[in-house]
């Protein structure tokens, strides 16, 4: 390989990177329409990394191209929403009873810290800072588990589930619900208890699963 291919390749690694994670972040909504144009300008990238980008990420089911509408960030359905989040429950229960196992006392602080920044954000009513928050807190405990396949997989699901994410977390009294359950599971890293961690992780994202199916319901 040249390294001009080499060169290139980097760029349209990175252009992936930069736009794959403002779909996570939502930065780049669900159904928004995706201009190569605009997206270069926006970025600063090339035509061609940001057309070899939107290639990539509809292979990774988070674009969708038709040859009339252009591309668009992929709206999924409440039923995968749901689906999603059941996968999450398995992968991050999994993720968290092995973080339990090798958490550090630095460690634990940081997750303690990310709880009172939920709480404080709570308190002061900005639900979808405190939302954010609260991923910051699943991704260290994923990162603590240091098992790099189950992390890849995670970071896969979450990428889809942005709208209904920020769904559940407005729904009333589901913030003060979440932040219990948040502390529930760092308390039971802290005892080193695998089983009590991972039931903890499965029945918080259980009941996020609760509140999404009782947003569909007809009013």
């Amino acid at each position: 390989m040249s390294p001009r291919t080499t060169d290139r390749q980097t760029v349209a690694d990175e252009a992936y990177t930069v736009m794959r994670r403002a779909i996570r972040s939502g930065d780049l909504m669900p159904g928004e329409r995706l201009v190569e144009t605009d997206l270069a300008e926006r970025w600063g990238l090339g035509r061609n990394a940001v057309r070899t980008s939107l290639a990539r990420l509809e292979q990774d089911g988070l674009v969708e191209r038709s040859p009339f509408r252009g591309a668009r960030v992929r709206v999924i359905s409440e039923a995968e929403a749901v689906e999603i989040l059941e996968a999450r429950s398995v992968l991050e229960g999994l993720a968290a009873r092995h973080a339990a196992g090798r958490v550090t006392p630095e460690g634990l602080e940081e997750l303690r810290a990310l709880l009172r920044r939920m709480e404080e954000h709570s308190r002061a009513g900005d639900l979808l800072a405190s939302s954010d928050v609260n991923s910051q807190l699943h991704r260290r405990i994923v990162e603590l588990a240091a098992l790099p396949i189950v992390a890849r997989l995670i970071d896969g699901l979450h990428a889809q589930n942005v709208r209904h994410q920020f769904r559940t977390v407005l729904a009333p009294g589901r913030a003060a619900q979440s932040l219990q359950e948040h502390r529930a599971i760092v308390d039971a890293l802290a005892t080193g208890d695998g089983d009590t961690a991972e039931a903890a992780m499965r029945q918080h994202l259980a009941h996020v699963v609760e509140t999404l199916r009782s947003l569909q319901k007809p009013r």
